[in-house]
């Protein structure tokens, strides 16, 4: 049996599907010392009982995600090796927690099989050699006390040594060679120095022809992106990037990480590594994706509709009389299909502004008028709360605005509607509007419970429902949605709260606003 598939390995996730997923790929690949845990305080107190070879994390944990769970096993272990399971929507994350606490890598669920016992194997090598690393640290400090009381063997000290450190490095050199990223040595003008194998394949070029390139032939983003990677001295991730490929001369969709080599050289002689990841399949199956769940959702429309009206056509006695109970228990089936088309809807519409397939159809009209009329539509909900619906302008009672009206009343009435869920009865919301140089800015501000500091981050993401203090009924789209609209509109969405004093949601649509005197 190979030696690495005896080393430990801790398994942490809150979900037992992926966790006898994770159980069986492993037995299966042969790993013999693998524990699995669903809570990541029992994993941190395995792990301080036994120092493991590699940790494998999910994000998504109720009790603490995975930065926060690894952050803590790097204070216990900090040489091991640390892979971090995560959605793509949580890249920002993962990249994060490469940058702070020091991860090995992270993995984009759905993963690779192939890919993922990869990256364990190199991170079992990986804790492997940094132990051994350690321990050669170790065993010079011995050899130079030992250097010092018998000078004599001085000469065949540092021959040891030497050919220890050479083995270690053809190590590293081995693992740079057989990574599966491909791996890239830049000058400070971006003449291309050094490349592995798989950075050969992504390109079509052998590492003699590369030699004789510029970073700028290769790499196709944005132009001040590209110059950033040489520009400043700190490390720089391409996202939305492509390496033409001048084989077939097509652009190979990729993720770039570059970073300069730290060393006492000059600034003239600095060099700069990139890490660059192949995201093609991950790109197909993003958009298999999408066009499953817009033809799913787009097909789930008609029944749902139909069995809405046949319901309706009971309840509203065309179809003859019906007994109390039975309208209840028709009633609750209507609305319960309602919620459905409305998941449905909010699914199509993400789906609409993710994939580029929106336009939006942008139109000048009165602000004023806009926004009264949005209040109005709320206002009998406040009305049941007894809650106080104040509308407040600051330089916009006379302004026009171009914006797609439709979008931002979503946006709008799904802010106040937010607002009204979480703010007592006899409570205040203020919905105010200013004009800043051409800027507008709305905020809807209320005197509700407040949200905690560490959920206002994940507020505009996907399917994020409430907080920690309290949680939603809906679908977790309405604020993800609105920041969707919002920056197809090249804005920006944000939120500010202070536990039981309220919270203040506002937008920012750039350039739209345009006042002038009324007659």
């Amino acid at each position: 049996m190979d030696n690495y598939k005896t080393k430990r390995i801790i398994v942490v996730d809150d979900e037992t599907m992926m966790l006898s997923t994770l159980k069986m790929l492993l037995g299966i690949e042969g790993f013999n010392n693998v524990q699995f845990f669903d809570s990541p305080k029992n994993a941190l107190a395995a792990i301080q009982e036994n120092i493991p070879d590699l940790i494998i994390s999910d994000f998504m944990m109720p009790d603490m995600n995975g930065i926060e769970f690894l952050s803590e096993a790097k204070k216990v272990c900090p040489d091991v090796s640390m892979i971090l399971l995560t959605g793509y929507a949580d890249k920002e994350n993962a990249i994060k927690a490469i940058n702070e606490v020091g991860i090995y890598k992270y993995i984009e669920k759905p993963w690779d099989n192939e890919d993922l016992l990869l990256n364990i194997r190199n991170g079992l090598e990986r804790s492997g050699l940094i132990s051994a690393l350690n321990q050669k640290i170790s065993e010079l400090s011995d050899a130079k006390a030992q250097l010092e009381k018998y000078s004599h063997s001085l000469e065949e000290l540092v021959a040891q040594k030497t050919a220890d450190l050479v083995e270690s490095n053809t190590k590293l050199s081995a693992i740079i060679n057989y990574c599966a990223d491909g791996i890239v040595i830049a000058s400070k003008d971006g003449d291309i120095v050094q490349v592995n194998p798989a950075f050969e394949n992504i390109t079509g070029l052998d590492k003699n022809l590369l030699q004789s390139k510029n970073l700028k032939e290769l790499v196709v983003a944005a132009d001040e992106k590209v110059q950033k990677i040489t520009n400043e001295q700190k490390e720089i991730l391409l996202r939305d990037a492509a390496i033409k490929n001048c084989i077939n001369d097509k652009n190979i969709p990729v993720e770039i990480n570059f970073a300069p080599i730290l060393s006492d050289k000059k600034d003239d002689d600095i060099r700069y590594v990139g890490v660059v990841r192949n995201v093609s399949l991950q790109k197909e199956m993003e958009r298999l994706r999408d066009d499953f769940i817009a033809t799913l959702t787009h097909d789930l429309r008609t029944p749902l509709l139909a069995a809405i009206q046949t319901l309706q056509f009971f309840l509203d006695g065309s179809l003859g009389e019906i007994s109390d109970r039975q309208k209840t228990l028709l009633d609750t089936m209507k609305k319960s299909n309602e919620d459905m088309l409305g998941l449905v809807n909010a699914l199509l519409e993400v789906y609409k502004y993710e994939s580029g397939k929106l336009n939006l159809c942008k139109t000048t009209f009165v602000l004023k008028d806009f926004i009264e009329d949005c209040v109005a539509q709320v206002k009998p909900l406040a009305d049941k709360k007894n809650i106080n619906l104040e509308i407040l302008f600051d330089g916009t009672e006379d302004a026009d605005i171009t914006a797609d009206r439709n979008e931002l009343r979503r946006v709008v009435l799904n802010l106040c509607g937010n607002a009204l869920n979480h703010t007592p009865k006899d409570g205040h919301i203020e919905v105010f509007s200013a004009n800043k140089e051409g800027n507008l800015v709305l905020s809807v501000k209320d005197n509700g419970i407040g949200i905690p500091k560490t959920d206002i981050s994940k507020l505009f993401k996907r399917f994020s429902q409430g907080t920690s203090q309290k949680r939603s009924a809906g679908t977790g789209l309405g604020l993800y949605l609105s920041r969707q609209i919002v920056e197809a509109h090249e804005g920006k969405i944000w939120a500010e709260s202070e536990i039981s004093k309220g919270s203040v949601f506002s937008l920012m649509i750039p350039n739209s606003l345009n006042v002038k005197d009324r007659v």
